[in-house]
């Protein structure tokens, strides 16, 4: 298991987080998706370690912009 916390910007209610959950966890072996509203940070719990692009993609999608990787 790898856990990696993202700060994600734009995110401003429930909508929001439940966007981005939604699309990250379309990610192949994504496991889990935490999102802390006040502070953006997004922490992926998957199989193995992520590609960056594919989760900037995934937010992307969702609507927002990934601001940073916090810890791989």
């Amino acid at each position: 298991m790898s856990d990696t916390t993202y700060t994600v910007t734009g995110m401003t209610c429930a909508h929001c987080v439940a966007s981005v959950t939604e699309e990250i966890s379309e990610i192949g072996g994504v496991t889990a998706v935490a999102v802390d509203l006040p502070t953006g940070a997004v922490t992926v719990t998957s199989d193995a370690p992520l590609a960056d692009a594919a989760v900037r993609a995934a937010v992307e999608e969702a609507g927002y912009q990934l601001a940073a990787t916090v810890t791989a």
